[in-house]
């Protein structure tokens, strides 16, 4: 019998996702850092996003490398988030590049490489409207100069984020901005600028469009590849598999219920007062699956079925068309944040296919 609540990752469905959006950038000059950070290092997953071709891996999480690292993954390796100077040793022992902000922790990093005889790459991130990580573009020709006079570092190039924290779109504008850094950057310093980054799934409407590129040579993708959807608006991207990774839960109980609660109504499990409404009798369904494992509202559930609630431990369906009985089992499809929550419960099994895979 297979363990439930569990993933079910598709291996193959994988590998397509990344082939495809790997040549399709490949034809705009663009390279694919993959984003292994929703799969937690998974070396299998990994392994995927390099057999079609993605040219690095990145990371937001340095346990996840050292888990990659360990199970003897072969590629260049990037931590996506600066790293914190309380891990700079780790850091520059299994990330061969890191994204930076500050000088101070760059400093660290090359006292770090220094002891350890090894070289780190750095990729110096610029903001660019969206306010998450990034330095100011006015502040950057200080930070490179500084960058590539320390010892045992090697300035890689510059990147950003956008449409993470304030979901500002990558477009034209945006981007020749960072190219144009790029042309300053070698023109002032005489380097080689050789990473422009662009950003990440979100670029992928920008970077298709068949606008011009500039200099961008670089995307980091991981929900794009993961579940075939851009994140801008949550579409899917044409000729992708939006079903590599499922969520498959198990019915504890089901029964017909009233719609309405009996009783005063003050907060929930969750600290909220749930809006209420009398719709009569309704067939419910509770899955042993909770806000402990996965984030209810990024679940979808199959036609017919809608998700009601969720507790710590339990998921609440109704279903007007559908007879769900206990042990029946019911698959959803998530988003980015249902998928990383469920990647990091212990209490959801984790089930690759092809089973040898």
């Amino acid at each position: 019998m297979k363990p439930a609540p569990r993933l079910v990752i598709d291996l193959d469905k994988i590998r397509h996702n990344a082939r495809t959006l790997v040549e399709r950038l490949s034809r705009r000059g663009i390279s694919v850092t993959g984003v292994t950070k929703a799969t937690l290092g998974s070396a299998k997953i990994a392994a995927a996003f390099l057999e079609a071709g993605v040219k690095r891996l990145g990371d937001s999480r340095i346990e996840n490398i050292e888990a990659m690292h360990l199970a003897q993954v072969s590629a260049s390796t990037t931590l996506i988030r600066s790293p914190m100077l309380s891990q700079v040793e780790r850091v520059v022992r299994h990330a061969d590049v890191s994204c930076n902000t500050e000088i101070e922790v760059i400093r660290k990093l090359s006292f770090e490489a220094r002891k350890a005889n090894r070289t780190h790459g750095v990729i110096l991130m610029v903001e660019l409207g969206d306010l998450r990580e990034g330095i100011m573009p006015d502040d950057l020709m200080s930070y490179v100069q500084e960058t590539t006079n320390l010892p045992n570092i090697v300035f890689k190039g510059i990147g950003t984020n956008l449409a993470c924290r304030s979901g500002v779109s990558p477009d034209g504008k945006n981007m020749a901005i960072l190219s144009e850094l790029a042309d300053s950057i070698e023109a002032t310093l005489d380097l080689k600028v050789e990473i422009i980054s662009g950003g990440n799934s979100a670029n992928l409407e920008w970077a298709l469009s068949g606008a011009e590129i500039g200099r961008i040579n670089d995307l980091r993708l991981g929900e794009a590849i993961l579940l075939g959807c851009e994140t801008l608006h949550r579409q899917a991207i044409d000729g992708l598999h939006t079903d590599a990774i499922t969520l498959c839960a198990e019915v504890i109980e089901a029964k017909v219920k009233p719609s309405m609660p009996l009783g005063t109504i003050a907060q929930n499990a969750s600290g909220d007062v749930p809006p209420v409404a009398d719709r009569g009798l309704v067939t419910q369904a509770i899955l042993a699956v909770g806000q402990q494992d996965v984030d209810p509202s990024g679940l979808q559930a199959p036609d017919g079925m809608d998700v009601m609630g969720a507790s710590s431990d339990h998921l609440i369906l109704e279903s007007e068309r559908f007879e769900l009985t206990v042990g029946t089992e019911v698959i959803f499809q998530l988003n980015y944040g249902a998928l990383v929550r469920a990647m990091t419960s212990p209490f959801v099994a984790k089930v690759m296919e092809p089973a040898l895979a």
